[in-house]
């Protein structure tokens, strides 16, 4: 039995890797933060398959000896400061969690465990101010966000580590993908809650920031088989992983909003409270070397997507409990 640690089990991305894994026969172990309140709620409905273990990125003797513990196969990094507007009001704590907390667990990692498997979470806001459309394994990076700046160092302390110790260590520069599980800070959660408070009558408007900004949407589930399927290969080289189609928030809105029955521009009011300071305004991945080299394909289309996240919202605020 293949023994996996997951960090940020409790996230969105942890919850369907963690489910996936244990489908697939693995031990799983989930890294969690002493908290004072627990949310086990994306992970909740499989949490007795699951063990979990106290440690924190932040903290080097904590991540030594969990790996001692576990001994894991595999080591899938997904927790990190991961919401990108607040890496501006915390800029800080998010280079410590989201750059030099990758460093410390590769360093564990080398340490005590150096025949593991290692999956860094890049992101595609490393690409900011995209400097080629689409954007590929190869395209510079250039961040415009504290948060993404941050992954960069994670992206590129991983590459180090592979090339200067000979570890199986990658990553896998993910484009923006979304689930019923998703946060609600997030944009496209805030919507399609939104969209689910207003049919019912306990919202009348929705509050957005720029609806021109275009992104790469897909669904996390499918991301999470993409994270697994390069920890199978035999060597470790870093993936992009996107839908190769992008779509704006507008359009977000116009699917959601539609499919309760209702048009958006009757309810969507611009506050500038929520413009970026530096806007990242077109995110497009191609995921032509994972397709080849993986052999993956995004199984859930962007319709799907939206409207899967609007009927979770309306389950939950009629008092339904939401698994998927």
């Amino acid at each position: 039995m293949k023994k996996a640690l997951i960090t940020g089990i409790t996230g969105q991305d942890g919850s369907y890797l963690a489910e996936l894994l244990l489908s697939k026969g693995y031990e799983v172990t989930g890294m969690v933060r002493r908290a004072s309140t627990e949310t086990f709620e994306r992970i909740a409905h499989f949490k007795d398959r699951l063990t979990l273990r106290q440690a924190d990125l932040l903290d080097q003797f904590s991540l030594v000896k969990l790996l001692e513990d576990v001994r894991p196969d595999e080591i899938y990094n997904l927790a990190a400061m991961s919401f990108v507007p607040t890496s501006w009001s915390q800029p800080i704590l998010t280079g410590e969690f989201t750059a030099l907390g990758v460093t410390k667990l590769l360093e564990a990692m080398r340490m005590v465990c150096p025949k593991a498997k290692f999956y860094q979470a890049s992101s595609s806001e490393m690409f900011g101010k995209v400097l080629e459309t689409p954007q590929s394994e190869t395209t510079p990076f250039y961040p415009r966000s504290p948060y993404g700046v941050a992954k960069v160092y994670g992206h590129f302390i991983t590459v180090n580590y592979r090339e200067s110790y000979n570890l199986f260590a990658l990553s896998g520069i993910l484009f923006n993908h979304e689930s019923p599980r998703r946060g609600k800070e997030f944009v496209t959660r805030k919507i399609t809650d939104g969209v689910a408070r207003i049919k019912l009558g306990k919202q009348k408007e929705l509050r957005m920031g720029n609806l021109d900004a275009k992104r790469d949407w897909g669904f996390s589930g499918d991301y999470v088989r993409a994270m697994w399927m390069m920890l199978q290969q035999e060597t470790a080289e870093d993936y992009v992983v996107a839908t190769g189609e992008t779509h704006s928030v507008r359009e977000f809105l116009q699917i959601a909003f539609s499919h309760v029955g209702l048009n958006y521009e009757d309810y969507v009011v611009i506050d500038p409270e929520f413009i970026r300071p530096a806007e990242v305004d077109l995110l497009l991945g191609t995921p032509a070397k994972a397709r080849r080299n993986l052999g993956w394909e995004p199984e859930v289309s962007f319709e799907q997507l939206v409207t899967m996240m609007v009927d979770a919202d309306m389950a939950r605020q009629q008092g339904k409990t939401v698994t998927a």
